[in-house]
């Protein structure tokens, strides 16, 4: 069974037609939307500052979502797929975004909208990156812009994918 648990007063919420896997862990202040899920050892932690989340976010297996204390909570929109094993800490991530695999998105990044986050790619504390940019490399940088066939074929149908598995699950 899933840990959820109430940290300082505040529980986890969740929208309507979530899946959380039997082995995550969300716990404290974590808000989430509609038909997001939660896979296999993903961790979310809104124990020391709060997470928020849009519809149709899913955090894969392995990745970790936690904030910093009393300077940097986490913010992400709609439609994200954060990729197995990514860690995402203190920042703010749009609407329309990919996280690759292994990715580490550091404090006070902000992702535009429609980009991609390429897999191993770190993102260093502070970074910017620009409404549909694909960023890759350690420290990462921007590599080129996302291309309409990029948002339909990687951004929109992984994360629409991920509403399919989930209904596998339930």
């Amino acid at each position: 069974m899933a840990i959820i648990k109430e940290v300082q007063g505040k529980s986890p919420q969740f929208g309507n037609d979530c899946y959380i896997a039997e082995n995550a862990t969300i716990v404290g202040d974590v808000v989430c939307g509609d038909q997001c899920s939660f896979w296999f050892n993903a961790v979310v932690r809104g124990d020391v500052h709060y997470i928020k989340m849009g519809n149709k976010v899913n955090v894969q297996d392995g990745a970790c979502i936690h904030a910093t204390y009393q300077k940097f909570p986490t913010n992400i929109g709609n439609n994200v797929s954060i990729g197995h094993h990514a860690i995402v800490h203190g920042c703010t991530v749009h609407d329309n975004v990919l996280i690759g695999m292994g990715a580490i998105v550091m404090d006070d990044c902000v992702i535009g909208e429609n980009s991609i986050i390429a897999a191993g790619a770190v993102l260093t504390q502070g970074t910017i990156v620009e409404p549909g940019s694909i960023y890759a490399g350690v420290p990462a940088k921007f590599i080129k812009k996302v291309d309409i066939k990029l948002q339909e074929g990687e951004i929109n149908r992984i994360a629409n994918n991920y509403v399919k598995y989930s209904g596998w699950f339930k």
